[in-house]
């Protein structure tokens, strides 16, 4: 036997219905919010993440799916959503056609890393993206969506952390700064952290190990080190967000693992989930759109995982819907009396099914169970001689004699 690649999962019947929801509250909120939606391609060309996400990043040395495709071209299947929207937007000049651009994508991301509680090698995600707008209400706009999509699908206990990680101005000096910091405690740290030491420090407080953490907590901080610019602009989200009502803890040694992130950055937890608990997460990106050959537009967006969301979900019940009728035909006739009625209320837009094998009535009534059909319509030789057909409410078990004689018109009364 075949089984699905180890971290790929199938979503099966009895699932689909929570992701259907959840998609479905996602496009509402994100229309709400004034966004549209963009489709991008799984694969894009390696060079795209390795310039966007950063060469020196756990997700382009270690955790993408690359390969050469018959062309003996690098592809990468895509690992985050940001760099390919960019890439679009670059490419089909959407930054032309709106001072202010808001996009929304959701689907499959690809990362080859241990797979985890609600982490998988293929998982998922509602991806918000923004260009064009410097200001830090947009910041606060955007983590406000974030929270609305959770807590519409009943999260509880989130926690919102928020940093900001300087500019282009004021970053170099805290990456220095920090770098010494990470040369004089280099014994007590991983092989990665001191790798990444040289190659990209800050990717060194993402760390996970708790040895590295423990070191980290005399690390010099960002803040220390901002500009006058982006004291100003983090202190503005700040009072946005309070604007907004939004509870919020400042965590001033959060970073991202992508190194295009500037300024605001931020994660939103759901207690329950053990130490892989940020749901969402995102910041701004000034300078990714003209570091892949684009304008300087300054972009800000987040990510929600949806197989963590879902574990934290409060859905209601019923969401996998059942059939609106299940057709009991039996015998041929019946059944041939009955396709072009079965055919015009799917195309009415009901739920319909019905047996093609000529089982007993019983067997036929199990099946309708089984399906969560609301009513069975039932025709054999008997009600075809009296021009009758007989519709059992599932629910009760009550049957009542409907007339052959416009039928159609009272099944279409009776399921709306």
């Amino acid at each position: 036997m075949i089984k699905a690649v180890r971290g790929f999962k199938d979503i099966l019947p009895g699932e689909t219905g929570k992701w259907v929801y959840l998609e479905g509250l996602a496009r509402r909120l994100f229309n709400a919010y004034g966004f549209r939606e963009i489709r991008t391609p799984i694969l894009e060309k390696t060079e795209l993440f390795a310039r966007s996400i950063g060469e020196a990043t756990d997700i382009v040395e270690k955790e993408m799916y690359t390969f050469l495709d018959r062309n003996k071209e690098s592809v990468t299947l895509r690992p985050e959503a940001t760099a390919g929207i960019c890439r679009a937007v670059i490419e089909h000049g959407l930054y032309a056609k709106a001072k202010v651009l808001k996009l929304f994508t959701m689907g499959p991301m690809f990362r080859h890393e241990r797979p985890q509680k609600g982490r998988l090698r293929q998982f998922h995600q509602f991806n918000a993206e923004v260009f064009g707008s410097h200001t830090p209400g947009t910041d606060a706009e955007v983590i406000a969506l974030a929270m609305d999509i959770l807590e519409a699908g009943g999260a509880k206990d989130l926690r919102l952390e928020i940093n900001s990680l300087g500019c282009p101005e004021c970053r170099p000096d805290f990456r220095e700064n920090l770098r010494k910091f990470l040369r004089d405690n280099a014994d007590k740290l991983c092989e990665d952290c001191k790798r990444r030491t040289e190659r990209n420090p800050l990717r060194a407080l993402d760390c996970k190990k708790e040895s590295c953490q423990a070191v980290y907590v005399n690390a010099p901080l960002i803040e220390e080190f901002w500009c006058e610019d982006c004291r100003k602009h983090f202190a503005r989200v700040l009072e946005e967000l309070e604007l907004l009502g939004l509870d919020y803890v400042k965590n001033p040694r959060l970073v991202r693992g992508l190194d295009y992130y500037v300024r605001t950055t931020f994660e939103i937890k759901a207690r329950g989930l053990g130490a892989q608990d940020t749901v969402a997460a995102g910041g701004r990106y000034d300078g990714l759109l003209k570091a892949l050959g684009g304008p300087d537009i300054p972009g800000v967006g987040f990510a929600i995982g949806v197989e963590r969301f879902l574990l934290v979900a409060n859905l209601p019940e019923g969401l996998e819907r059942g059939l609106d009728l299940f057709v009991a035909a039996l015998g041929e006739e019946a059944k041939r009396k009955i396709l072009s009625l079965v055919r015009s209320l799917r195309q009415n837009g009901f739920s319909v099914d019905l047996d093609h094998e000529g089982r007993s009535l019983k067997a036929q009534l199990k099946t309708a169970n089984r399906l969560k059909a609301r009513y069975t319509l039932i025709l054999g030789e008997n009600e075809l001689k009296e021009k009758v057909a007989l519709l059992r409410d599932m629910a009760t078990g009550e049957q009542e004699t409907l007339s052959l004689a416009g039928l159609e018109k009272e099944l279409i009364k009776r399921l709306s």
